[in-house]
C-alpha cells in the first residue's frame, strides 16, 4: 500500500460539481492499494500517517502529529500510485489491486484512520475526482506499507 502524505491548510474533492470531502488544516493522503495488500498494512499506515511529526510547534520545529494540532484527513484512492513507467510511454497498472480488493482496503485504511480519532473526510472510490489543495509548506512524503515494517 503506498500513500502520498501532503500537508495542506485546506483540501477537498469534488465529483461532478459535488463537493463530496473536505478539510480544512491537516493531511490529503493518497492512497493506492497494491496486489497482496491487506488490513495489516492499511492499519499500519493509517497508525503512521496520524503519529507523523509534520506540524509545526511552538519553536517551528515539526514535532506534532495531525492530531495534536486538531487536523483532518482527507483520504482519495489512487490507483496510479502503482503505475509502473519503466517501459513504452503508457503506464502499466498490473500491480494495483482489483477494484473488489482494493475498495474494501481503502475502506479499511479510512477506519483505521478514524479509529486513531481524526477527523476524516474521504473520495469516491473509482469515481472522476477533482481534488483541489493548498499544500502547507509544502510538506510531501511518500509512504510504502511494504518498505516501513
Amino acid at each position: 500500500m503506498r500513500a502520498v502524505v501532503q500537508r495542506v491548510l485546506r483540501a477537498r474533492v469534488t465529483v461532478e460539481g459535488e463537493e463530496i470531502g473536505a478539510i480544512g488544516p491537516g493531511l490529503l493522503v493518497f492512497l493506492g492499494v497494491r496486489s497482496g495488500d491487506t488490513v495489516q498494512d492499511a492499519r499500519y499506515l493509517a497508525e503512521k500517517i496520524a503519529g507523523l511529526r509534520i506540524f509545526a510547534d511552538g519553536e517551528e520545529k515539526l514535532n506534532l502529529a495531525v492530531k495534536d494540532v486538531g487536523g483532518g484527513v482527507l483520504v482519495v484512492s489512487q490507483f496510479t500510485l502503482y503505475g509502473d513507467c519503466r517501459k513504452g510511454r503508457r503506464p502499466s497498472f498490473t500491480e494495483a489491486a482489483p477494484p473488489e480488493v482494493a475498495e474494501e482496503l481503502y475502506r479499511a485504511f479510512i477506519t483505521a484512520v478514524e479509529e486513531q480519532g481524526l477527523k476524516v473526510a474521504s473520495g469516491r472510490f473509482q469515481a472522476h475526482m477533482q481534488v483541489e489543495l493548498v499544500n502547507d509548506g509544502p510538506v510531501t512524503l511518500l509512504l510504502d506499507s511494504s518498505k516501513l515494517f
